[in-house]
């Protein structure tokens, strides 16, 4: 028998960690997980997966519009966001309760309370007591990030948006990243009016330009404002409990009923106790793994966001697995972190795989770019002016794509399949020498001129 309580013991319960423990007790470990809140983590529990289900409520809105277009009346209609709130939050429960069931039907141990770390070897429950294992593996994920100006706590962040008593008449988002425009598509759509504050002057940033810029024209177009290098100065509530922005470089305010704070996460290491153990992090507070997820402690791990990596539930996933397959499999393998699609679930959404033109350029210097600006079959009987744009960069020595961006209905979906051929390194010949699927938006991929 082993020295210690257990062989592996996990510090939280979100995607990375669920599939760290499900692996490795699958490879015959001793595991046990310690999760202060719900097991699933951010992305099951109060992100990518809830909001998904905000975005699909939000779609109505439009399809309701253009029914008439297609034939049928519909009278009446009414949106309560209560009842939207309160079947996601539901789903929610589901896959709470699918998550534990997969925990336990592995024989993981699950302490419901938060583990903080006391030594190499070692961790302390809220309960005071103090379990052992050979091995300990960090999954904390990151948590939103709020300024430091008088009266945020007036502020919400993503966490508190899917749990709101009422549907905000007005409100501030701050931030120019995916969550700020994707909740701004959302409350935009189901009948908010909303403005999107911005530090900068780009939405975006790492998303291919041209890509961003037609989904900037487009949000404008629907009426979300943008005010662009606007930093908060503070927030103000006001007797009838609405609330005051203000904005430095005498900028106006703005009133409204709600702020929502969309400016980043960081890594969750606030009281764990990594000091402890003398786990290594760097200037942004994200701790510091090698290639096969070890810290500087030898016998610590860490997957997901608490990590300096890329923040993707299925690259928590991924690193999750491959620690697993490393300490406890015999199969030492390190995760590809090269050519990750990535989509924007905005209204309409966007993704892309592989580089940017600019980054291409920088990169291999010549590039050729081929483009498809059309609009979709269904704008066009709904008499929609909205329009989608596929981009596609090669490199112009070879060939070779480099890169696949879009911006429409159904993009993420679509980008997936293509970014297999991304992936594998195929030009743009094997895109021209197969045959379209027509009619679809998919097809313009490979007619692309």
């Amino acid at each position: 028998m082993s020295d210690f309580d257990f062989d592996l013991f996990v510090i939280g319960a979100g995607s990375g960690g669920v599939r760290a423990a499900r692996i490795s007790a699958a490879h015959g470990a001793r595991v046990a997980v310690a999760e202060e809140y719900r097991v699933g983590g951010t992305c099951v529990i109060r992100g990518c997966v809830p909001k998904k289900m905000l975005v699909y409520g939000s779609h109505f809105a439009e399809d309701l519009e253009d029914a008439a277009r297609f034939g049928w009346t519909i009278e009446g209609a009414t949106f309560d966001w209560k009842t939207l709130r309160d079947h996601v939050l539901a789903d929610v429960d589901r896959l709470n309760r699918a998550y534990q069931s997969t925990l336990d039907s592995n024989k993981v141990t699950t302490f419901h309370e938060r583990a903080t770390i006391s030594g190499a070897n070692a961790v302390t429950l809220a309960s005071g007591k103090t379990v052992t294992a050979k091995v300990i593996l960090i999954a904390t994920g990151g948590w939103p990030v709020t300024p430091d100006i008088p009266g945020a706590e007036h502020g919400i962040t993503s966490n508190e948006a899917f749990h709101l008593e009422e549907l905000p008449k007005r409100i501030v988002i701050a931030g120019g990243g995916y969550i700020a425009n994707e909740f701004a598509g959302i409350f935009r759509a189901l009948g908010s009016q909303v403005t999107i504050i911005n530090r900068s002057d780009k939405i975006l940033r790492g998303y291919d330009e041209q890509i961003r810029d037609r989904l900037l024209q487009i949000s404008m177009t629907k009426g979300i404002d943008f005010r662009f290098n606007a930093p908060f100065e503070r927030i103000e509530r006001q007797d009838d409990g609405c609330l005051v922005a203000h904005f430095r470089d005498g900028k106006p305010p703005i009133e409204c009923d709600a702020v929502m704070f969309a400016t980043g996460r960081k890594p969750k290491i606030d009281g764990l106790g990594l000091d402890n153990a003398g786990v290594a992090v760097n200037e942004q507070g994200a701790i510091v793994v090698d290639a096969y997820n070890r810290t500087n402690v030898t016998s610590i791990y860490a997957v997901g966001d608490v990590t300096d990596r890329v923040q993707l539930t299925p690259v928590a996933i991924r690193e999750g697995h491959a620690f697993a397959d490393t300490v406890f499999g015999g199969n030492p393998r390190t995760v590809d972190y090269g050519c990750i699609p990535s989509a924007v679930f905005s209204n309409p959404p966007l993704a892309g795989v592989g580089l940017t033109e600019s980054e291409a350029r920088k990169t291999v210097g010549q590039v050729k770019i081929y483009t498809s600006d059309f609009r979709p079959m269904k704008n066009v009987l709904a008499g929609r002016e909205e329009r989608s744009l596929y981009k596609m960069i090669c490199d112009a020595g070879n060939d070779r794509v480099l890169g696949l961006h879009m911006i429409g209905p159904d993009a993420p979906e679509i980008l997936q399949a293509a970014a297999i051929a991304v992936k594998a390194g195929l030009t743009k010949q094997a895109f021209d020498d197969t045959v379209a699927l027509h009619p679809s938006m998919a097809e313009e991929l490979v007619l692309l001129k």
